[in-house]
């Protein structure tokens, strides 16, 4: 699957599992880890686990493999890594506090 599919395909879950502030990080050129940075909040901790937990069984289902380890979870940041895109899972305070988007700021927005 090329790395813009599966992006459209994070973002798709996402959203239908109710993500809030979805931002996609266009990373092509700026870095050599990842294609796409996919930022995205959930209203607690209960509903960040939720949108991991479709996202790792929805793409599961598609051959997409989750890289690191599925306990890099916490209430404030979860992190999904697969390969050409990594997905953020914040909650409004991790997400204020780490500030990925003024991280990478060099990014085009794709949303």
């Amino acid at each position: 699957m090329i790395s813009e599919q599966l992006a459209r395909d994070v973002i798709r879950i996402a959203e239908d599992k109710k993500a809030k502030d979805v931002v996609v990080l266009n990373l092509k050129g700026i870095s050599i880890m990842s294609d796409y940075f996919i930022i995205l909040s959930g209203e607690s901790s209960i509903h960040m686990r939720s949108i991991a937990q479709e996202l790792g069984r929805k793409l599961r289902e598609e051959k997409v493999r989750l890289i690191n380890p599925k306990d890099f979870m916490n209430d404030r940041w979860i992190l999904m890594d697969f390969g050409a895109v990594v997905v953020h899972i914040f909650s409004e305070e991790g997400r204020q506090f780490y500030q990925l988007e003024r991280l990478w700021a060099d990014a085009k927005k794709m949303i």
